[in-house]
């Protein structure tokens, strides 16, 4: 895959595909997951004529895995890092879970001169449960925030158990082949760090149109959170897939794609 260095030397990887000439379209993955983890967006992307970037930030696919390890502010530099040396203007970013918060990093650190949309895919804005905010993680409160992801991702007990997923299940192991499920201490930092920032007022002060899109089935959190997010943006919408966990995107790809070219095609048309 074509490479670049950020700016403390750390190689970051990066798959392009589609019209050159096109809108460009960066679609930042999950945690630990890879840029093939698009693979149900990239040709529906391809034929809209747009120019799309699936990338691996550092520590993710076959990008670079520093000991140093990685946090959210680090993520969100990363970004500025591809789109200035790709040279990418008026892209649209799409990001999964810690992807989507990736983007709120990225635009809390820089202006948003670079982006003509955003696409969040089932990440709440703030994961902590709150009294004015109740869209977070499942079970994470202000009583367990320093131990609730001190091992890992909790089981919640919510959604659609895996092995009752039929083909929304071999559509998730497709996508997410070749991912390891052990964590590092890094991924853990990592983890918690993600789990504890708040981006509402990075939403609140980005003024491109936004989509908020939940699974109605996601394991980790209320669907509410989307419409909730959307009231915090300037422009923002939101849409809840039915039948459709965290991994909203790879488990009903269909609706997804069509939701997000619908909204593309009015704010961002390739």
């Amino acid at each position: 895959m074509p490479s670049i260095r950020a700016d403390d030397g750390v190689r970051l990887e990066y798959q392009e595909s589609g019209d050159p000439a096109g809108r460009p379209v960066v679609l930042l993955a999950g945690f630990k997951a890879a840029a093939s983890s698009w693979t149900y967006q990239l040709p529906a992307l391809e034929r809209a004529g747009y120019r799309v970037v699936a990338v691996d930030l550092r520590g993710h696919g076959g990008a670079e895995r520093p000991s140093s390890g990685v946090d959210m502010d680090r993520r969100g530099q990363d970004v500025r890092d591809l789109l200035e040396a790709l040279d990418l203007r008026g892209a649209v970013l799409v990001g999964g879970s810690m992807g989507a918060s990736t983007i709120w990093s990225y635009l809390g650190q820089e202006r948003a001169d670079r982006v003509a949309a955003v696409v969040s895919v089932d990440q709440t804005p703030k994961m902590l449960n709150t009294a004015d905010w109740p869209h977070g993680f499942y079970g994470y409160t202000e009583g367990n925030v320093d131990t609730y992801f001190a091992e890992g991702i909790p089981d919640t007990g919510h959604g659609t158990p895996m092995l009752r997923r039929g083909r929304r299940l071999v559509r998730l192991l497709r996508a997410m082949k070749g991912a390891e499920r052990a964590f590092t201490h890094g991924e853990l930092a990592l983890l918690n760090d993600h789990a504890q920032a708040d981006w509402r007022k990075v939403i609140a002060a980005t003024d491109v149109p936004v989509l908020f899109v939940a699974g109605a089935e996601s394991e980790f959190w209320p669907s509410s959170h989307a419409a909730a997010s959307a009231a915090l943006a300037s422009r923002g919408e939101s849409a809840v897939i039915a039948q459709d966990g965290h991994a909203a995107n790879i488990e009903q790809p269909k609706a997804f794609n069509a939701g997000m070219l619908e909204f593309l095609a009015r704010v961002a048309p390739a």
